[in-house]
């Protein structure tokens, strides 16, 4: 189970950097997340300078920096990221301009490792459950198609008349859509 909440951060001239890691804190003991959400520039903004923030975190092999969110007043007061980060530290720098840039997101706290390793032990009991659940319903899902298909012989099946019983019944052109042809309304 993993708890939610809110994070912000205010990037300025001021306060050009912030680094998220939590897991260099001791108040944590977790899996941590971090999701950004959006990138809002200031009302204290100047006009006609470019804000650009740039993020700097771990790829698979090395890190990464590279800019997020381009802001100017009159033209971009915001950007919706939706950026998720699994990994800490995450580093946000105002590498040009002076801000103020507000970034709001979501700081998710999983569970402690101990229920991890209880979590892994649930999930092998409840697949060994449904490996038996699975012999059953394909012994159902077996009776079933033997019984459709019983229902399927008897529906093509032809009565006294000639016309086929059940659902697969001809429909005439104008119970399917079509127009009658000209020729045969000119014969009635």
């Amino acid at each position: 189970m993993s708890d939610e909440y809110f994070y912000g951060v205010t990037l300025s001239s001021s306060h050009q950097s912030e680094t998220w890691d939590p897991e260099a804190k001791a108040e944590y003991p977790r899996s941590n997340k971090l999701l950004i959400r959006q990138a809002l520039l200031g009302p204290d903004a100047k006009p006609d300078e470019l804000n650009v923030v740039q993020v700097e975190t771990m790829c698979l092999q090395d890190s990464i920096k590279i800019p997020v969110a381009i802001l100017k007043v009159g033209e971009t007061r915001h950007a919706r990221l939706d950026i998720e980060f699994p990994d800490a530290p995450v580093t946000f720098t105002l590498t040009q301009g002076s801000g103020p840039v507000h970034l709001i997101g979501q700081h998710l706290l999983g569970a402690l490792v101990e229920e991890f390793e209880d979590m892994d032990e649930m999930e092998e009991e409840m697949l060994d459950e449904e490996e038996g659940d699975d012999s059953q319903f394909k012994e159902d899902e077996n009776k079933r198609k033997g019984a459709t298909g019983k229902r399927k012989a008897n529906e093509d099946e032809d009565d006294d008349e000639g016309e086929p019983k059940g659902k697969k019944s001809k429909m005439s052109n104008n119970a399917k859509g079509k127009a009658t042809s000209p020729k045969k309304n000119a014969k009635k």
